[in-house]
């Protein structure tokens, strides 16, 4: 797709690949790659689950201070909104998601891990937002998903202090998911969503957005979110070959077609 950034598809799983040595930098040539890459994930309807992954040895290191260090206040207000549309991109992506992580996941990587809906990691992984380090403040999501995902006093911890966790660490607090040797995480990655590959593709897609959503707001506006795509499933292929395969079979053995 993009010279730093790949999309590929095998099996129903499209893999979003970043390719910028040696330390997947994320400068704005990457957050538009990785735009474009969330938009042919969501679209495609061969692609049923997706895997963010930055290669063997480091996932992203954060963004490229290069092109910050000069930056003023004006340029900033410029590049941050594409930055944010970026990794929103990634965060809606209506199918399965999980980051698989080697490495480095620092920064704008981490922001870019939260993007997902679960977190695979290596045990060599080291994960953090040290933004405050530079004097200033995650500016692609940290201080919203990171907080939602491992409640706000950890996250404080993480941001105020700029601390890097190791894998160990990550996985006591929430924040990845499961731990496995750094040779083993995209295949693990894979295998966390394969099984999502043969799922009602539209109710998958409705679960994340009244769990996503109803995240957003309050507890009566997220029930509400909940009953229109509860409602509205009923209106789906999957629905109807799930209700009669359980009454004729029982659970768990329907072919859906992802209509």
């Amino acid at each position: 797709m993009g010279e730093f950034v790949r999309f590929e598809v095998d099996g129903g799983i499209g893999t979003i690949r970043l390719d910028r040595p040696p330390m997947n930098a994320l400068n704005a040539q990457v957050q538009g790659e990785l735009h474009e890459a969330a938009t042919e994930a969501g679209t495609r309807a061969d692609v049923r689950a997706v895997v963010i992954y930055g290669g063997a040895k480091v996932f992203a290191a954060g963004a490229d201070i290069k092109e910050m260090v000069t930056a003023d206040y004006a340029s900033m207000v410029q590049r941050a909104a594409p930055l944010q549309a970026a990794f929103d991109a990634l965060a809606r992506i209506p199918k399965p998601t999980v980051a698989a992580i080697t490495g480095y996941a620092l920064g704008g990587g981490c922001e870019l891990a939260l993007t997902a809906d679960f977190r695979i990691c290596g045990d060599n992984a080291k994960l953090g937002q040290p933004e405050i380090l530079l004097g200033i403040i995650p500016g692609a999501g940290g201080t919203q998903r990171l907080p939602r995902l491992i409640g706000p006093a950890k996250a404080k911890d993480l941001v105020y202090s700029g601390r890097f966790v190791g894998a160990e660490e990550a996985l006591a607090i929430g924040l990845v998911d499961k731990v496995v040797a750094p040779d083993d995480v995209y295949s693990a990655a894979v295998e966390l969503v394969s099984r999502y590959v043969t799922g009602p593709a539209l109710a998958l897609r409705a679960a994340k957005a009244a769990i996503d959503g109803g995240l957003d707001g309050d507890l009566a506006s997220g029930l509400r979110l909940e009953t229109q795509l509860f409602t509205g499933l009923f209106a789906t292929e999957d629905r109807a070959i799930g209700m009669a395969s359980f009454v004729e079979n029982g659970p768990g053995k329907a072919q859906f077609v992802g209509r």
